[in-house]
């Protein structure tokens, strides 16, 4: 039974926001087996990501590709650590102790060998091999141009990435300045499988079209989960169950009203474009569904991701990311919105999973380094040809004003989503120990406070006493 056939004929209208249940029409055969299997594998593990030819592919060119789950390397994902539920039943039920083995029979005996063998080969995971290093051998910084950048967030970020393979980019949302853009070869490249990062345009996608709200319970294979979870464990069945239930055409549309599949920056010397594909995934490759947990088949850049990041940090302006190369640039600054989005009402809803990232889920990791003030974001990981990507998007919620951060880490074992919230919380945690926002507050009221004319340099005092020294000259 299909889920669209057990809603309300007008589930799908927009903006209808009361919370309902979605039902995905299980098999009741399916329940005591297949069902936990699959819900052992929904959380955000790393994926061997395949997808057909890219119209311009990442680095290392196109692939013929499958997808294959293998072990978790998320901090957040302990369903990953251990046996699928209906192996670990039968192994509780069925398995001897060992004080009670010498009173089996020799055919008992033999059962329990073929059982263990069993339980043994289900337990088998399959181990993909890297080849790319997650390390940086030279300086990866080296052909950076760096004199419009605030030099303050620009060494923050080199010292949070430390010796990684990767790039940083930090972008002030009010706006759409970047402020500092790290291994620039990298940040400008054709970007990369999103991961779990596309799950944030799928969520926001399925609350504009009033699909469900941030509270709404859909029922998964075994479990019912609500977006706000979803997000913070990055749950790829919830994903999955949106994704079929918008459709592609639908997906797609508002992939490119958030940018995707167009270029970020204004004029921005180097910048190569990430695809998002004009058709759905075959369905022997996953389908919509796939393409919307974990980006299967779609190519992201940092500056694409950042873009739509700074949309959810100021309440819906999509402003052309532009990059000053001078002062004189900075000088002459002057934003550029490239279009409106009305999701500011959304916002909160998205907003709120993505503390649970931080707080409790996949991103974790951050909350850990630093947490002298909000921090809301999304983590991702996911590989290809023997590459990891490691990917964290978020912005700041601090008095002194908001920034947006995309890391993204290249590399092999030792790169993945949590990690790049780490070092994004080492990149928020060198700007607190050098007084960045305390500054950053004090220069922003100086700027606001409208300045005094200049008063003609008249005596009125008596006896020759020079004027009031506080009165401008």
């Amino acid at each position: 039974m299909k889920l669209s056939r057990i809603l309300a004929p007008r589930i799908l209208a927009p903006r209808i926001l009361a919370p309902r249940i979605l039902a995905l029409g299980l098999v009741p055969a399916l329940v005591s087996f297949a069902m936990s299997s699959v819900s052992a594998a929904a959380l955000d593990a790393p994926h061997i990501l395949h997808h057909g030819k890219l119209s311009q592919s990442h680095l290392t060119g196109s692939h013929r590709r499958h997808s294959v789950a293998h072990t978790a390397s998320h901090a957040a994902a302990p369903a990953a650590k251990s046996t699928t539920a209906h192996s670990v039943a039968i192994q509780s039920a069925n398995s001897p102790a060992t004080g009670n083995q010498a009173k089996l029979t020799p055919r008992g005996r033999a059962r329990a060998s073929v059982r263990q063998a069993a339980l043994t080969s289900h337990r088998h995971r399959y181990y993909e091999r890297f080849t790319a290093s997650s390390f940086a051998s030279g300086d990866i910084f080296a052909g950076d141009v760096t004199a419009g950048e605030d030099p303050v967030v620009r060494q923050a970020a080199i010292d949070a990435l430390g010796g990684m393979n990767g790039t940083a980019v930090v972008i002030d949302p009010s706006n759409g300045r970047i402020l500092a853009m790290v291994n620039q070869k990298l940040a400008l490249s054709p970007g990369a499988e999103p991961c779990s990062t596309i799950k944030i345009t799928v969520a926001m996608a399925a609350l504009s079209e009033g699909l469900v709200t941030r509270d709404t319970m859909v029922q998964l294979p075994g479990f019912r989960m609500n977006m706000t979870n979803a997000l913070a464990k990055s749950n790829n069945l919830y994903f999955e169950a949106l994704g079929r239930e918008l459709g592609f055409e639908r997906v797609r549309h508002y992939a490119n009203q958030f940018g995707l599949g167009e270029l970020a920056g204004y004029n921005i010397d180097g910048e190569q474009l990430g695809v998002y594909p004009n058709q759905e995934l075959p369905a022997s490759e996953g389908g919509v569904g796939r393409m919307c947990s974990f980006g299967q088949g779609v190519s992201l850049t940092p500056l694409q991701l950042g873009a739509y990041v700074a949309s959810l940090a100021n309440g819906g302006t999509l402003y052309y990311l532009q990059h000053p190369t001078s002062l004189q640039d900075v000088a002459d600054f002057t934003p550029k919105v490239k279009r409106t989005l009305d999701i500011a009402k959304f916002v909160p809803d998205l907003q709120e999973g993505m503390a649970g990232a931080v707080q409790y889920g996949t991103a974790r990791s951050l909350h850990a380094t630093f947490h002298d003030f909000p921090v809301f974001g999304k983590t991702g990981t996911c590989s290809d040809n023997g590459t990891r990507f490691g990917w964290f998007a978020s912005f700041s919620s601090a008095p002194q004003g908001n920034l947006v951060t995309v890391f993204f880490l290249e590399g092999g074992r030792p790169t993945f989503g949590p990690r790049a919230a780490e070092l994004t919380g080492e990149f928020y945690k060198n700007l607190w120990d050098r007084n960045y926002f305390a500054n950053k507050g004090q220069q922003e009221a100086r700027a606001s406070t409208p300045s005094v004319p200049a008063a003609p340099a008249v005596d009125d005092e008596p006896d020759g006493q020079p004027a009031d020294p506080t009165v401008p000259q």
